[in-house]
């Protein structure tokens, strides 16, 4: 009836060898429980809501623990990601500290981080980072020397705290933008969304957030004025005017106010178009050629110096100024 159900078996494990495992079909519940990473992620129920629960998974929801079932050292050896998970399940149903059998197997781990593919890292990684606050599995990851095996560089945790804390004030949670905190380079940036496999989507992204922060070369000019706030709207787009504005005041101790005039700002942001192209600059005399494209870019920015109020007669008259000008050169 257009419900989806997923179908599986009960096994036990017969030799265990990284993540592949010879196993036996079973009938046994606790058997086939064992097999599972999270003692959260050992339980079942009857339809009659009986829930079996045979290793404590109930008592550790309720105190918050992300606890391996039975050795965390053998559960992570049967499958490296469960690492990743370890960290990924604290951010959202944990709470501090971490479980410190499970802490010390994930630190003991963590170089073998490196034979897992980079899709799965990813998704991993990118679901901790979609939690509300993954700052406290940052955290743990950090001292475990997890993000020393993930990162191309140092972690910045206070600035990726500082942007938590920013888009928690407004209800966001937008893990490549935290990504973008964690990191301090564009060419870092290159580098992790090579190692992680981004979509070009997300790659771009990444490093356009990346290179218009901190102080980088090409950091934006997001303005503190209404004026100033939509030339740079109009020029890198209402969604990385967003990240870079949440970036930005993640920098600063009183970032609030401004964030919350520039997020105005981009929410009502439609970008203008220049009321005139190449069609009028060569019903002026100009032949095809560069010089199309730079009397346009001479105009767009006279046009944004006035905050895009000229309109097309106005733009008309300071174009012909311009080709003046040019030709009186």
């Amino acid at each position: 009836d257009g419900r989806p159900y997923e179908v599986t078996t009960l096994r036990r494990d017969v030799e265990t060898f990284g993540r592949h495992a010879r196993v036996a079909f079973t009938d046994d519940w606790q058997a086939d429980a064992a097999r599972r990473d999270f003692t959260m992620n050992a339980l079942s129920c009857r339809p009659d809501g009986t829930v079996f629960d045979f290793f404590g998974g109930i008592a550790d929801l309720h105190g918050g623990r992300v606890r391996f079932v039975g050795d965390a050292h053998r559960r992570i050896a049967e499958d490296v990601l469960r690492l990743l998970r370890f960290f990924r399940f604290y951010a959202w149903y944990g709470r501090p500290p971490p479980d410190a059998d499970g802490l010390a197997a994930c630190a003991e781990a963590a170089p073998l981080l490196a034979g897992l593919s980079a899709e799965r890292v990813r998704r991993e990684l990118l679901r901790l980072l979609a939690a509300p606050d993954p700052m406290p599995a940052l955290r743990a990851m950090a001292a475990a020397g997890v993000l020393d095996h993930l990162l191309p560089g140092p972690a910045h945790l206070d600035r990726v705290g500082a942007l938590v804390d920013l888009e928690r004030s407004q209800g966001e949670a937008e893990p490549i933008r935290r990504v973008a905190a964690l990191i301090d380079a564009p060419d870092a940036a290159v580098a992790l969304a090579r190692r992680w496999r981004f979509s070009n989507a997300e790659r771009k992204r990444l490093e356009g957030a990346v290179s218009g922060q901190g102080g980088a070369a090409g950091k934006a000019d997001l303005g503190s004025d209404r004026a100033r706030m939509r030339r740079a709207l109009y020029r890198v787009g209402a969604e990385r005017y967003r990240d870079l504005a949440f970036l930005d005041a993640a920098e600063h101790p009183d970032g609030h106010g401004l964030l919350a005039a520039r997020l105005r700002e981009a929410g009502r942001w439609t970008r203008p178009r220049l009321p005139v192209d190449g069609r009028d600059v060569v019903t002026l005399g100009v032949g095809p050629g560069p010089d199309i494209g730079a009397l346009l870019a001479a105009l767009e920015s006279w046009w944004l110096d006035h905050d895009f109020q000229p309109d097309r007669r106005a733009c008309l008259e300071r174009l012909h100024a311009i080709v003046d000008g040019r030709d009186a050169g």
